[in-house]
């Protein structure tokens, strides 16, 4: 569906330049020029408002497709039109100059200094510059996913500050009634939807709960617990599975958000997050003090109870990701034997929250696999001595066919699991998983 929207917009757009002259523009170079050059232009500031809507947190999209889906789309629509935008410029500039009959150099610091709000579209441009440049791979694997986070809103800056330059110079926004009410429709529509589900549900949620740390609890080298007290927690709509962005009011960097996933079911007056130290972010949530205040945004995420679609039901995890799966395995329903775990660690002294698994196992009757040491090969989710990765699973858990697969750990490990999980004759609908990498 959301495909379906975003093509719909694309071909509106293409319609009121038709309409606007775009096809009659066609014809001298630079004139041909200047006519792409606005539809490019139309197109970028089109998809750049998808991609906006696409990371605006509207609770019935995240549930539809999930953040992760999401966020590769936004991805994809993010890069095509900063390239569309680039574009725009150099063929306005190239085609004004040929009409104008002077040189490009010239002709864009004509367009810069003279148009309306063509300083502000500049300062736009480099700021939509500066999040595409550091969502580049090589660029996010040197950077914390809080900082990266934080440079990431300039997005929404650099799409603000483009809209005065499109309603002052731009003759294809306010050509024609139609094309007024489409471009203020769509503009209002996005920034409604980022005031409401950025801004205003989460400063709601985070007034009428009033979060705020009450313990730290080690549970493993460089792992901790953190629990946290707030008021009406049973109507806040959490799940067992989902994550959120927390922000904890203890100074310096509090504005940075951190995802973490529920590491037990929420409760009606608490909830649980345990982090593994690996960052400066993570570092300083494991040194929170009791009584510290937190911002809460979420919960997001479809890792939850409502997609389960069989009886048995196997959870793989994988370091830290034991957490979000450790707290279905609270909530599901399942008889003894109908569940099993198998967690993956480098050794026993790495297991998280073991205690809480082996109570499950006693009392619930969870079958719990704890898979142990280096890695035996390098595409492979399972520790040394285990040969074909489909073949180990299957042996693991006979009847995995028959079985939901949650899976929970780092990006490219989860990848191989899901690999083996169809080779072993798991059905595509029965693999649920939620990637977190940025």
């Amino acid at each position: 569906m959301i495909a379906s929207v975003g093509a719909i917009s694309v071909l509106i757009v293409v319609a009121l330049w038709v309409r606007g002259g775009g096809v009659q523009g066609l014809g001298s170079w630079a004139e041909g020029l200047t006519s792409l050059g606005r539809l490019t232009g139309l197109v970028a500031s089109d998809l750049l408002l998808i991609q906006v809507l696409l990371m605006a947190r509207v609770p019935w999209i995240e549930r539809t497709y999930g953040q992760d889906r999401l966020a590769r789309w936004h991805r994809i629509v993010g890069f095509l039109s900063f390239d569309l935008l680039l574009t725009h410029i150099v063929l306005i500039t190239v085609g004004y100059a040929g009409t104008g009959g002077v040189s490009v150099t010239g002709q864009a610091w004509s367009l810069v200094t003279t148009y309306p709000g063509m300083l502000l579209a500049v300062a736009g441009v480099v700021a939509l510059t500066m999040v595409v440049v550091t969502s580049l791979r090589a660029a996010r694997r040197r950077l914390r996913y809080e900082a990266w986070h934080l440079l990431h809103l300039y997005a929404y800056l650099g799409v603000g500050l483009a809209l005065p330059h499109q309603l002052w110079t731009g003759a294809d926004f306010t050509g024609s009634r139609a094309a007024t009410l489409y471009w203020w429709t769509v503009y209002i529509a996005c920034a409604g939807a980022v005031v409401t589900f950025r801004l205003g549900l989460p400063a709601w949620r985070t007034l009428r709960h009033r979060l705020a740390v009450t313990a730290i609890v080690p549970e493993a080298p460089g792992v901790h617990s953190i629990y946290m007290r707030g008021r009406h927690l049973d109507r806040l709509p959490a799940h067992a599975g989902q994550f959120f962005q927390w922000r904890f009011l203890s100074g310096p960097g509090w504005s940075r958000g951190h995802p973490y996933s529920l590491s037990a079911m929420p409760h009606d007056d608490t909830l649980r997050i345990t982090v593994r130290s690996r960052g400066e972010g993570s570092e300083q949530v494991s040194e929170l003090r009791p009584g510290t205040r937190v911002l809460v945004e979420g919960p997001y995420g479809r890792l939850t109870a409502a997609r389960r679609t069989a009886a048995r039901v196997t959870m793989i995890a994988s370091g830290i990701g034991i957490t979000p799966l450790r707290a279905l395995l609270e909530e599901l329903r399942y008889a003894p034997g109908e569940a099993t775990l198998l967690y993956r660690a480098r050794s026993a002294q790495d297991l998280v929250l073991r205690q809480e698994l082996e109570r499950l196992s006693a009392v619930r009757g969870l079958r719990v696999e704890y898979l142990l040491g280096s890695r035996g090969r390098k595409n492979s989710w399972l520790p040394a001595g285990f040969g074909d990765d489909a073949k180990a699973l299957s042996e693991l858990v006979p009847d995995i066919a028959q079985h939901d697969v949650f899976v929970c750990g780092p990006d490219e490990w989860m990848q191989t699991v899901v690999r083996a999980a169809r080779q072993a004759g798991v059905p595509e609908e029965r693999i649920h998983l939620e990637r977190f990498t940025w």
